[in-house]
């Protein structure tokens, strides 16, 4: 029997177009995503099919199991940011399709959707463009914006919480890679996230008491080359987002912690690393202290949001293909993403900044930051960003986060396009030095590593 479709992927794209030029936002395209998945946690009824199956999309050309490669990434390149195309098409990239979820407790951890639903109506900007709360307080947790109505509340969402858990500890091997395919250096840090206010899941909530002028002290760790153990780092972020966040280091070399200034943002933290703070979640600067917030599209996009954590993999290490050597792209897991908004904000209090803007690729159901792509002073592309997220579960294997198997994201890209410089980042499970990961522990971690104390004591 031949089946009649009300919806094909026309009439998605002239929904997308005209709510995008009538400034209308949202997640949704038959239903509000929110409240289609208050019912269960499932938004299939936000979508028509086909946009919640590859298969549906590209009419039988694609199916989950199959691989994006250089043969057939044109059929799909309006599903793709320029950069991701051209590293297919020219560098050997290849992303496996999966299956797209529906379920919206498997794109973030389980106690921030719950917040959302929680909080859902409550946050608004007051008078200086801050988030708050009765008209004064800084925000209770989950994402403030879920039916995003502006690309400034995009931005202020994701900066709010950019790992979306309380507190967390992230071992991190980096590989920085040139042109020719070879590693000039590889780096094995500890990034520690831990939130002041807006806490859903680990006492006291919301807020720590004491230090709800804050959003959030993050600090990171060098234990890998030898020349550079010891180096750290120390943000600590005002609540409001019109102030710089105070940056301080401790290099081991002068033994002492220094306070570096705004410019260091946009500069490399170590030798032959192409990486600046800015780059941090597309979101690693106070969203003030930017500007010119604006929606230029609208549309379905490939994203890993899933299936991206290998519990066979002892260590978490990850797997590589591409390039000239075979090890220049994190194996990735793709799935059909029904709707994504693409934001342009520009560096309006960085003079000085080598970059004119930067382009994001929103997940609209999340606010999840799916790709960035920066552009330098003149225009054009500098450097492209794209991760990977998963729950971590797979095959009868879990890693817990309280109750819950762990959501967070496992392996990121950072490709310098001009020089052609990639940057791989893969979160693992233990660094040399013998840290661990972890996540969501008490305010005990403030001492611990984010104190100029703690800079001194982990750089000895």
């Amino acid at each position: 029997m031949f089946r009649i479709r009300k919806y094909t992927t026309d009439y998605s794209r002239r929904h997308f177009i005209e709510q995008t030029a009538a400034g209308f936002l949202g997640a949704g395209v038959l239903a509000p995503v929110w409240s289609a998945a208050a019912e269960n946690g499932d938004f299939s009824a936000s979508y028509p099919e086909e946009l919640l199956s590859i298969e549906q999309y590209t009419k039988g050309a694609l199916k989950p199991g199959d691989f994006i490669d250089a043969d057939n990434v044109d059929s799909i390149q309006d599903l793709l940011d320029p950069v991701r195309y051209s590293q297919i098409k020219q560098q050997g990239r290849r992303l496996e399709l999966v299956k797209a979820s529906t379920e919206i407790t498997k794109l973030s951890p389980m106690e921030y959707i719950e917040a959302t639903f929680r909080h859902k109506g409550m946050a608004s900007f007051n008078d200086d463009g801050n988030v708050v709360v009765n008209g004064d307080q800084p925000w209770i947790g989950g994402n403030p914006f879920p039916e995003p109505t502006t690309a400034m509340e995009l931005f202020a969402a994701i900066t709010l919480t950019w790992g979306r858990h309380d507190v967390s500890f992230y071992p991190v091997k980096t590989f920085e890679q040139n042109s020719d395919g070879k590693i000039g250096y590889r780096y094995e840090l500890a990034w520690c996230e831990f939130a002041p206010v807006g806490r859903v899941s680990v006492e006291p909530m919301p807020y720590w008491p004491g230090h709800e002028d804050k959003l959030r002290y993050q600090s990171v760790f060098f234990t890998v080359p030898q020349d550079y153990k010891g180096s750290s780092f120390l943000n600590i972020w005002p609540y409001d987002q019109r102030e710089f966040p105070e940056l301080l280091g401790y290099l081991p070399q002068f033994k002492r912690v220094r306070k570096f200034p705004t410019s260091q943002r946009f500069e490399p933290l170590l030798p032959g690393s192409h990486l600046y703070f800015s780059d941090t979640w597309a979101a690693g600067d106070p969203y003030l202290t930017w500007g010119n917030f604006k929606v230029i599209g609208r549309g379905p996009f490939l994203a890993g949001l899933t299936e991206n954590w290998d519990s066979s993999d002892e260590n978490w290490e990850g797997k590589t293909h591409g390039g000239p050597l075979g090890d220049t792209f994190w194996d990735t897991r793709v799935e059909l993403v029904p709707e994504a908004i693409v934001c342009e904000c520009e560096p309006t209090g960085y003079p000085r900044a080598p970059i004119s803007k930067k382009r994001v690729w929103f997940d609209a159901r999340t606010g999840l930051p799916l790709v960035m792509v920066t552009y330098d002073r003149k225009g054009e592309m500098f450097k492209s960003f794209d991760g990977a997220f998963s729950i971590y579960d797979n095959q009868g294997k879990q890693v817990m986060d309280g109750k819950y198997p762990y959501w967070s994201w496992t392996h990121v890209h950072a490709h310098d396009v001009q020089s052609d410089h990639m940057s791989r980042l893969k979160q693992v499970k233990q660094i040399s030095g013998g840290w661990d990961w972890w996540v969501n522990r008490g305010v005990d971690v403030y001492d611990d590593f984010l104190t100029k104390a703690a800079l001194r004591r982990l750089g000895t």
